[in-house]
């Protein structure tokens, strides 16, 4: 019935360099949890922060769903974060310096069936980096046209 989504944020890997990645659960309702699954989903500007210790995911919007009745989530909610002790620590400490900050990358199901994200520290892009990553896009497109012939 359902198909096993990832919901990937193509928009993160553009504007961020990618430092460290980690896998977090995530508190979610049981209406959402269905959409999710239905693969409605994504990452509009999705960036984690922390609030009394404890990370929590910003603007990940996962559409309400079509068959909930009064008990329907509110799609733009914040949504903790779950992480041990020390990873969150680490995040932190991360976090507090300077460049650096906490984007959600993909949001998918693992084998038993629990909503999981992947969470990276990353640090932001300069234009100049950004017409760089296009280049080498189109340079390997290039090469890869000409290999098939």
């Amino acid at each position: 019935m359902y198909s096993n989504p990832q919901i990937r944020n193509k928009r993160a890997t553009f504007e961020f360099e990618i430092i460290e990645k980690l896998i977090a659960g995530i508190v979610l309702t049981g209406t959402e949890i269905k959409s999710i699954r239905l693969g409605k989903a994504n990452f509009l500007d999705a960036y984690c922060h922390f609030v009394n210790g404890e990370l929590w995911v910003k603007g990940l919007n996962i559409s309400e769903y079509d068959w909930g009745t009064y008990n329907n989530h509110d799609p733009r909610q914040e949504r903790k974060l779950l992480l041990n002790r020390k990873e969150l620590s680490k995040l932190s400490r991360q976090s507090q310096e300077k460049g650096l900050t906490i984007v959600a990358l993909k949001l998918f199901i693992n084998d038993k069936g629990y909503a999981k994200l992947e969470i990276a520290i990353a640090r932001g892009k300069k234009t100049h980096d950004k017409r760089e990553n296009l280049k080498e896009k189109d340079a390997k497109r290039e090469m890869d046209r000409f290999s098939k012939r």
